[in-house]
């Protein structure tokens, strides 16, 4: 069978992904000579002027985003009737099923995952686009334990008027009650789902549940969740008030920017003291929000609270909902032997390489864990035997917040009780991320739109000019800087 190209360009090879409006395949980009992946608007919505619209619109909202935790779009455009958008292939797992294989993750990794989460939608609030689907299946972590946001697909800017459908937009497990209100939506509305993500992760499930969408989210404005810590017990109390803080059912008692959430959850990964609010704890008849009143409470009267509305069920029952459409590959799959392989597979992606151990594995001695973030390696490393413990892997990452040869995470976390012998997990800071460098495409030869299109998927821009020459008109005859030249992105 011929392969498809789009665009004159991209020679689409598998699909790797299908959701509720696109389909995602693997191509190649024949100009760059790279994989890419595209995504193709459904047959039954290409023809749909407000569909197009919105698929249109997403490829320009996300083509202006630069951010290391959002999927890169580079191109888009329209072959036929077919809209398509080009954008960076990844190789990885989606959050949720890390999360399915995995079970509830350490209370660490859950803040590196929110404040990545927080970086991403920092970046998209300050152009005035609200996610309005952030939910673990559009979560992608990477082989290296990073994590990428995807899928703008019903994202809209601020004073966009394609607000049709809205009854219709986001998953009813992770939606602000003011979405399912069908309200207008602010960056706060993207940080409660982020709180959703992060209890989710926190737990093992996510905090309300049901049979179907609506009684789903009816729980979302009538419930309060059930604190993390009854589910898990490993979760501290700075983590839980930082995740019930986002969850408030008022938009105004949550954290009001994204930049706010990321500082107190690097907070909290530094060791530092998080100041947040206890979480609201009555909630008025029929989920009215005028009537929230909150009650101050204890950290030993606090895990005795119980939701006054009812308790959600844990996650046996999913609501039909349309799917992400990614650009990722996963493998489905065949046989419980495939199974097994696929679970590890993705714990390991979602928890890099920290190592988790059952606390019943172990019998003997219990030694307490030396707190040893914000101490330099060797320092660390002295501590770690001290107490009768061994140290496992030692990495390195880049960490805006902690000094360069510092530690930055540890696993398991200090202060806690583990057997002796038991292997602790360093990540050493290498300090801020540097600036990116980028080499310069060759230009010369291409039209002028395929040279601005092959500036942007390296993260660069360009300016041209128009002068005669002996070159084919329409071409680039000339470029300023010399392909191959590294410069900062």
């Amino acid at each position: 069978m011929e392969q498809r190209v789009l665009g004159g360009r991209y020679l689409l090879k598998d699909k790797v992904g299908t959701g509720g409006m696109a389909t995602v395949f693997r191509a190649q980009d024949q100009v760059l000579d790279r994989t890419v992946a595209v995504k193709i608007m459904l047959p039954q919505y290409a023809g749909d002027a407000t569909f197009a619209a919105r698929f249109k619109q997403e490829a320009q909202a996300a083509a202006g985003l630069s951010s290391p935790y959002i999927v890169g779009v580079y191109d888009w455009g329209k072959d036929g009737d077919t809209y398509y958008i080009v954008m960076e292939y990844l190789r990885g797992t989606d959050l949720k099923s890390g999360i399915k294989s995995h079970g509830a993750l350490d209370p660490k990794k859950v803040a590196q995952i929110g404040s990545q989460i927080s970086s991403a939608l920092s970046v998209a609030h300050k152009h005035e686009i609200i996610h309005r689907d952030i939910k673990p299946q559009n979560i992608m972590v990477l082989p290296d334990g990073n994590i990428k946001v995807m899928d703008f697909g019903i994202a809209r800017a601020k004073n966009s008027h394609l607000t049709q459908d809205n009854n219709v937009l986001g998953t009813a497990h992770y939606v602000s009650p003011e979405q399912t209100r069908g309200q207008d939506l602010g960056p706060t509305s993207d940080i409660y789902s982020l709180g959703v993500v992060m209890y989710e992760c926190a737990t093992g499930r996510v905090p309300f549940d049901g049979d179907d969408a609506i009684s789903v989210a009816l729980k979302q404005v009538n419930e309060l969740p059930i604190p993390p810590s009854q589910i898990n017990s490993g979760v501290d109390a700075d983590l839980e008030r930082i995740i019930l803080k986002c969850m408030e059912k008022d938009p105004a008692n949550r954290f009001q920017t994204a930049d706010e959430l990321r500082q107190v959850l690097n907070s909290y990964l530094s060791g530092r003291a998080v100041n947040v609010s206890e979480p609201t704890r009555i909630i008025g008849a029929a989920g009215d929000l005028g009537a929230t009143k909150t009650r101050e409470l204890s950290d030993s009267t606090r895990a005795m609270v119980r939701p006054v509305s009812g308790v959600s069920g844990q996650n046996t029952a999913r609501s039909a909902v349309s799917g992400s459409t990614g650009s990722y590959e996963v493998e489905k799959p065949k046989s419980n032997k495939n199974k097994i392989i696929a679970a590890v597979i993705a714990a390991v992606a979602v928890i890099g390489v920290v190592v988790a151990f059952a606390t019943g594995m172990f019998s003997g001695e219990q030694v307490t864990v030396p707190d040893v973030l914000g101490k330099d390696q060797e320092t660390a490393i002295e501590l770690i035997k001290e107490a009768g413990l061994e140290v496992g892997t030692v990495d390195q990452s880049y960490n805006d917040d902690v000094d360069e040869g510092k530690v930055a995470e540890q696993t398991p976390n200090g202060n806690t009780k583990k057997a002796k012998g038991t292997r602790v997990n360093l990540v050493i800071s290498k300090g801020p991320k540097p600036s990116e460098k980028v080499e310069v495409p060759q230009l010369v030869g291409l039209t002028k739109d395929q040279a601005e299109a092959a500036l942007a998927s390296v993260g660069l821009k360009g300016s041209a000019s128009e002068e005669a020459n002996e070159a084919e008109e329409g071409q680039v005859f000339e470029q300023s800087t010399a392909a191959g030249k590294e410069v900062e992105k």
